[in-house]
């Protein structure tokens, strides 16, 4: 029982790293997939979101900065954990792009493709080009900084900035160190907005949280991992070694994958 239960912890701990590494990028670029034709059907019927209450996970602008390695990307709306396994997330309490005022970008570093991975190696002149429901818009990088280090100047009234969140890391990439903010000013003139959905975020869609609604999911698919493993020992003795490899790991790993979602949302949102 001993030998059993150390090799269970050991193959959900493999799979959990290998998942977090090498699976959630390709489960991020079919998402972005999706939502990259999703946006570009608003854009062209024009009825892509300008701002106010805008569902989570919606599609709400397009973000380029080829030499931040940021490419095309689709921004979610919502900043969550869940929010960023799909790419960046547009913090609620805040404008759009492109609109007067100070609209936020929060992205992964590591996980799930890391698409603001290289934000911190920005330099004052990279430009950032964000498209929306109201144009296209083009940033310029003023300012790099990281936690306790000086705000920006203030932003001049009618004017727009765009400030992308992410974290450093540590160990090899694996571990987030602490946020990295980059503040790039707009270059012309901003746009109106219609309103920010929320005026204050719940905690887990700020910089660095987890996402605790995910543990009750975390709870009903736990059980169902249990029961793959126990059919799979139940198999190898009672019904056969090939028997057990054809039906067993399909079904370990469907459940596996299951699971795997809500443990990623329990992770700081821009690791």
């Amino acid at each position: 029982m001993v030998v059993w239960a150390l090799a269970i912890l050991s193959v959900l701990s493999l799979w959990m790293v290998v998942f977090a590494v090498a699976l959630s990028p390709l489960q991020e670029a079919r998402t972005q997939s999706v939502l990259y034709s999703q946006l570009r059907e608003q854009l062209a019927l024009q009825v892509a979101p300008l701002g106010g209450v805008i569902a989570p996970g919606a599609p709400v602008a397009l973000i380029s900065a080829p030499s931040l390695g940021i490419n095309d990307l689709v921004v979610v709306e919502g900043t969550a954990s869940g929010d960023l396994l799909a790419g960046p997330g547009h913090r609620r309490d805040t404008v759009l792009p492109g609109q007067a005022g100070v609209a936020v970008l929060y992205g992964r570093s590591r996980l799930a493709g890391g698409p603001f991975g290289a934000i911190g190696q920005a330099k004052p002149g990279t430009q950032i080009t964000v498209t929306t429901g109201q144009g296209v818009f083009v940033f310029t990088v003023m300012t790099v900084r990281r936690e306790g280090e000086p705000l920006p100047p203030l932003l001049a009234s009618g004017a727009g900035r765009l400030t992308l969140v992410s974290s450093d890391s540590q160990w090899g990439g694996l571990v987030p160190a602490g946020a990295v903010f980059v503040d790039a000013d707009l270059s012309g003139d901003a746009q109106p907005s219609p309103g920010v959905a929320i005026a204050r975020v719940p905690r887990a869609e700020t910089a660095m949280q987890t996402d605790p609604s995910a543990l009750f999911s975390v709870a009903l698919t736990a059980p169902l991992v249990l029961g793959a493993l126990i059919f799979i020992v139940w198999s190898w003795s009672r019904w056969g070694r090939w028997q057990t490899w054809l039906v067993g790991v399909p079904l370990l790993l469907a459940t596996l994958w299951a699971m795997s979602g809500p443990v990623m949302q329990m992770l700081p949102n821009l690791s």
